[in-house]
């Protein structure tokens, strides 16, 4: 089950680059570049989306079939066991949460530059008519 979390947190990575080469300014020159490669990627990055689903719901049945380890029942291992895996639980939701979240940043940031460019293509327009 490990190499599904790495796929996402790699998902999540090149999501968050995108969002911030997109966002820095002075890139102007890259940005029309960026934006082409950005508004081709969010469709395959929209698999994201059920993915994340799919180990929200494997952390939800990990969460309801684990063994309940209560103060005098288990070992010291067995109750560090426990520990470690509702500590892995909690990461992988906030992996969830980063990727999620990072998904819609970069659709609503990519809009957003579209809309800006082409309303200045727009004024460019407008300014060489007069």
């Amino acid at each position: 089950m490990a190499l599904e979390w790495v796929v996402l947190g790699y998902a999540a990575g090149a999501e968050a680059i995108m969002v911030l080469l997109l966002t820095i300014p002075g890139l102007d020159g890259l940005r029309k570049g960026l934006i082409a490669v950005t508004r081709n990627l969010l469709k395959p990055f929209l698999s994201v989306v059920p993915f994340c689903l799919f180990l929200l719901m494997d952390i939800y049945w990990k969460y309801e079939t684990r063994p309940t380890c209560e103060a005098d029942t288990c070992s010291p291992s067995e109750h560090l066991r426990h520990q470690k895996s509702i500590m892995k639980s909690q990461r992988n939701a906030l992996l969830i949460a980063a990727a999620l979240m990072f998904y819609w940043l970069l659709y609503s940031v990519t809009n957003l530059v579209v809309k800006m460019e082409q309303l200045n293509r727009r004024i460019e327009r407008l300014k060489n008519r007069d």
